[in-house]
């Protein structure tokens, strides 16, 4: 089962910062990938699992933060 970056990371004893790094990344993007607020393109993808050394199989790209409108009352 794919895990998380952020739980990928854990497991491999990375830090944030440390992950960034890796990756060549910029750090805010990094974050926004680790805290699932952000759904990596697919070089980013490639960098991040280099970075992890997993295959990008093995990790969950998907956004976990609820996407919601902000403004306005909808449609009507």
């Amino acid at each position: 089962m794919a895990a998380s970056v952020q739980e990928m990371s854990k497991q491999k004893g990375l830090s944030l910062l440390e992950l960034a790094d890796r990756s060549g990344l910029d750090l805010p993007k990094v974050r926004a990938i680790f805290l699932g607020r952000w759904t990596p393109s697919p070089q980013e993808r490639a960098s991040i699992s280099a970075a992890l050394e997993v295959a990008q199989d093995e990790i969950a790209w998907g956004h976990n933060t609820p996407i919601q409108h902000i403004y306005g009352h909808g449609p009507g």
